[in-house]
């Protein structure tokens, strides 16, 4: 029935070329939209919203995984990206235990992410980056091969990950009497359930493995 909802959206796989895409409402946790997918694109992101649209939901907000041009795509549309998505980009450069002291000083407040407010995590990221910048910067020597390049690459690329997706970090928080979700928790809850579920039938044909999704999904 259509009413207004707040979007929880996400896609797992089952090896390279079979994934699911739903949409979830996060105030009452029905699924309202899914898609089976060989890729994880934009443009079926959109058809998915543009479904929701049609059917008349009034769609208050969305919470997504962060993927490019996603949390972009309706500027009208207070967009949240899954805090522990961004986390997880961050361990990814610079691992659960790094060695350099500028990489353990902002893994550790990544970790923060989710158990602060808006303010006390910029102002902690900008402290951050204020102390480090001079080393950011370091370059490696040019010569007459290559030219010269950022000697901390990594540490370069998981700050200006939390940088660029700053803006959508804290919707919930800007937003906050629409109960935004911070995370995609729910959906990603629902996907493990899911995959738990299936192990025990290994061998099914995709037609089969489908057949199942589609029940335990009822969307």
């Amino acid at each position: 029935q259509a009413r207004s909802v707040i979007i929880l959206t996400d896609t797992t796989y089952w090896g390279r070329n079979f994934g699911v895409m739903l949409f979830k409402d996060a105030i009452t946790g029905e699924n309202l939209y899914k898609k089976y997918v060989e890729y994880e694109t934009i443009t079926l992101y959109r058809d998915g919203f543009k479904t929701i649209f049609n059917l008349g939901f009034d769609v208050k907000a969305i919470v997504c995984d962060g993927k490019k041009g996603l949390l972009q795509m309706y500027p009208n549309i207070p967009t949240q990206m899954c805090q522990f998505h961004q986390i997880a980009i961050v361990r990814r450069y610079l691992t659960k235990k790094p060695k350099l002291e500028a990489s353990k000083e902002l893994w550790q407040h990544t970790q923060l992410l989710a158990k602060t407010d808006k303010e006390s995590f910029e102002g902690g990221l900008m402290e951050w980056h204020i102390k480090w910048q001079p080393f950011l910067d370091e370059r490696s020597p040019k010569t007459i091969k290559r030219n010269s390049r950022y000697k901390h690459k990594r540490l370069r690329s998981a700050y200006n990950s939390l940088k660029r997706n700053l803006p959508y970090l804290f919707t919930w928080y800007d937003y906050y009497d629409l109960n935004i979700p911070n995370t995609t928790n729910a959906i990603d809850g629902h996907f493990a359930d899911l995959k738990n579920k299936l192990r025990c039938h290994n061998g099914l044909s995709d037609k089969r493995k489908k057949k199942f999704i589609d029940g335990f999904l009822k969307a």
